[in-house]
């Protein structure tokens, strides 16, 4: 299956230039005739840190005509699978990451407003964000690159490169444009019929086209990777892939939550319950390690309101948030 061969090759490749330090870069001059309307001369960031490792434009193919079906009577899926979800006036939407770690990016439009589902498999960052900017709704493809192993997306509308883990374009004439991050979760199926009875799941436009439901990244969040090699500061009791709950420039490690019960910091409270399936552990999605979910929400005079947030491995919190707090203990 071609789609299934270049995904592995792709997960591969980055995999071992993330435990063996090599890396595949490439500038400007070789991108040009893939993007001819990208303004290279306007950049935020050094060219040298973005990878190339074969993928190109689009080989990872995005989503621009989304599929669903009623979530509470689908099948073929586990129950404890991840998915990436959210709810806008109403309406409610399940990305599984069964498909999003073959297909990254999602436009769609949720409760009448523009969004980009976006999902990087190599840092498990998840983050669905509006995309409408400067009142232009722009439309997302993948660059084929990653800078810090987190996806590089870029626009039709500009052809300006994006960092999927920020929002925030980072090449082109949009440079330094950030998108707004939407409350959204990751959690199971189960949970989420269970929150939204009549809510919808994404399912493949071609069920045959990807090996859906299977991972190339096994084992890869219980792998020890060899810190000599390894660019991102963290205490040295931190794994690199250990998950970690990012709430704007603070973060939790993930079994800290886990064994300490909700946390409380202001009006924020994170608290983790088990029921959702890893896609870095078992090849098989549905038989994998449990993870668990964490919700993150804020007390207001109306209740209790989701926050963005997003669990994602410890390195890619010190990359892109090198000033920022990692709680530990």
């Amino acid at each position: 299956m071609l789609g299934k061969t270049i995904r592995g090759i792709v997960a591969a490749a980055a995999f071992v230039s993330l435990t063996a330090g090599a890396a595949l870069a490439d500038g400007p001059d070789d991108w040009r005739p893939e993007f001819p309307d990208t303004d290279f001369a306007k950049t935020s960031i050094d060219y040298d840190e973005i990878v190339s490792g074969g993928p190109r434009r689009d080989t990872i193919p995005p989503i621009h005509d989304p599929q669903f079906v009623a979530a509470a009577t689908a099948e073929g899926i586990g129950l404890k699978e991840p998915v990436l979800s959210i709810g806008i006036d109403g309406d409610f939407r399940a990305y599984p990451l069964r498909i999003l770690l073959w297909h990254e990016i999602v436009n769609d439009t949720v409760g009448g407003v523009p969004i980009l589902v976006s999902y990087c498999p190599l840092c498990n960052s998840g983050v669905i964000f509006d995309r409408r900017v400067n009142g232009t709704v722009l439309d997302f493809g993948n660059t084929g690159r990653i800078r810090h192993f987190d996806m590089v997306m870029y626009d039709h509308n500009t052809e300006s490169w994006w960092q999927q883990f920020l929002g925030e374009a980072i090449v082109g004439e949009m440079t330094g444009t950030r998108m707004e991050a939407l409350p959204a979760r990751l959690e199971s199926v189960e949970q989420f019929v269970a929150r939204a009875p009549n809510g919808q799941l994404l399912v493949p436009n071609d069920p045959s086209a990807r090996a859906y439901g299977q991972t190339p990244y096994v084992r890869m969040d219980s792998t020890r990777l060899p810190r000599d090699r390894f660019g991102y500061k963290l205490p040295d009791d931190v794994e690199p892939v250990a998950r970690v709950v990012v709430v704007g420039e603070e973060a939790w490690m993930l079994d800290l939550i886990r064994e300490a019960g909700p946390i409380e910091r202001g009006d924020l409270t994170i608290s983790w319950r088990p029921g959702q399936n890893s896609i870095h552990d078992n090849r098989l999605i549905r038989n994998a390690k449990d993870v668990g979910t964490v919700l993150v929400q804020r007390s207001t005079a109306d209740g209790l309101e989701d926050v963005p947030y997003d669990v994602t491995f410890a390195f890619a919190f010190s990359a892109f948030v090198p000033d920022g707090t990692l709680h530990t203990n």
